[in-house]
């Protein structure tokens, strides 16, 4: 018995990406697009029944008569088919229970293609490589996969250490698997390391109360003072980069209002996507080993309860009452939303409960303008976007803006000063989304 207690279950995801023939990425192309259309038809026929003869088998039996009628949605397996069937229904329990809004139609550019897998065993994983593996894909057939990542697979596969299904994903990079893998370990013991505020900056990514702080080498700001898009890419992407854009905006002079997109355009516009979804791979990339790092040198972290959506929201104002400095706010923005605080704050919250740390959110407001040193808030000690210094004649404490706030944040931990998390979102340890570690 104390054995099983100090095991428990945990759900993750892992992403690894496909090697696909021409071939096999029409196959899975073609099953993407029966999917959205499947939603699309699914939708329709939702909105226009009357609200009494709604019901999960009446779904279920028209996307069946649907696959026998139309022959391009038969490419899409049985199984994927009544995935897309519960998510549907999923995302109106979801609008019902007042997280999300209503579900709506899902357009053939601004969709993400994807293929869901929903039981573990149709994939029959097979290692063949130390950096390879085999995955089998319903009506595509055996693929070949990076392994990055150990998996239960063969021997090591049971009831408890499994994967129970697996979604496939298009991105500018080409198509991705991301398994669901279900496993049972040891329950983590308590870490005792020291105890760390985070303050999460534009200049400085990530600043530490203790001085250590985590900086990815790339500058957010250029020297004139505009934010970086493509800090992520080396001066010989950039370059590549700015030729395609210009190339872009020279191709789409020429086309008509209303006209079609050529397929030079497309084709141009897709390898700036495949530029920028390189930059997100990086920086994502230095945000998983960056948490990872803090997660096991530390046992209490401690960060601000930010609400970013309106952090970043537009200064343009209205005709009757324009904004200021509209040019400055938009760069600040996009600094922020480069930075993905959000996502740093998700790494952090699962890592430090498979490493058996506890992490915490505080109060934001005056973090960063309240002196760390006399524990006062006076006028000017924060001109310097960079810099803090006090203006308190008795105190004069001066020191780096982000540590100044990291400090702060460590300090409202201490004093028993901890945020409430929102009605009905509570955190669940040791899960993480598919692009997890």
């Amino acid at each position: 018995m104390a054995t099983e207690r100090a095991q428990e279950r945990r759900q993750f995801g892992h992403r690894a990406r496909l090697v696909l023939t021409p071939a096999q990425i029409r196959l899975m192309d073609g099953q993407a697009h029966a999917a959205r259309t499947m939603w699309n038809c699914l939708h329709d026929w939702w909105t226009m029944l009357p609200k009494g003869k709604r019901s999960l088998a009446a779904a279920d039996a028209a996307i069946r008569q649907a696959r026998k009628e139309i022959d391009w949605l038969g490419v899409l397996p049985a199984q994927a088919g009544q995935a897309v069937l519960k998510t549907y229904f999923q995302a109106w329990k979801n609008c019902w229970d007042g997280r999300v809004e209503a579900p709506n139609f899902k357009a053939r550019l601004r969709t993400v293609m994807s293929v869901d897998i929903p039981q573990g065993r149709d994939l029959n994983i097979a290692r063949v490589h130390r950096r390879w593996g085999m995955v089998n894909i319903p009506k595509v057939g055996r693929v070949r996969f990076r392994w990055t990542k150990g998996l239960p697979v063969g021997k090591q596969a049971d009831s408890e250490n499994r994967i129970t299904g697996a979604r496939l994903v298009k991105d500018a990079l080409g198509w991705h698997i991301a398994f669901r893998v279900q496993t049972r370990q040891a329950r983590p013991e308590p870490h005792t390391g020291p105890e760390i505020g985070i303050d999460a900056g534009v200049n400085l990514p990530l600043g530490l109360s203790d001085g250590n702080h985590q900086d990815h080498g790339r500058p957010p700001r250029l020297p004139d003072g505009k934010a970086d898009r493509d800090k992520w890419l080396n001066p010989r992407e950039k370059a590549k980069l700015l030729g395609l854009e210009r190339r872009a905006a020279q191709r789409k002079q020429h086309r008509g209002r209303g006209e079609k997109t050529s397929r030079r355009l497309q084709h141009t516009y897709d390898q700036i996507k495949q530029l920028r979804a390189k930059a997100t791979r990086r920086a994502v990339d230095w945000q998983h080993q960056t948490t990872t790092h803090l997660a096991r040198t530390y046992g209490t972290l401690v960060v601000e309860q930010l609400t970013i959506t309106n952090m970043i929201k537009s200064a343009k104002g209205t005709i009757e009452e324009p904004g200021k400095n509209v040019a400055q706010k938009s760069g600040l923005n996009r600094s922020i939303s480069q930075e993905a605080w959000g996502r740093t704050v998700t790494m952090l919250t699962y890592k430090t409960g498979r490493y058996g740390g506890t992490l915490h959110k505080v109060p934001a407001p005056n973090t960063s303008l309240r002196c760390s040193a006399c524990g006062l808030t006076t006028a000017g000690s924060r001109e310097d976007q960079a810099t803090f210094v006090c203006k308190n004649p008795d105190c004069g404490w001066s020191g780096n803006a982000d540590w100044n706030a990291a400090r702060n944040i460590l300090h409202l931990y201490r004093i028993g000063l901890v945020a409430i998390p929102a009605a009905g979102r509570a955190v669940v340890r040791g899960v993480k989304p598919a692009t997890a570690r």
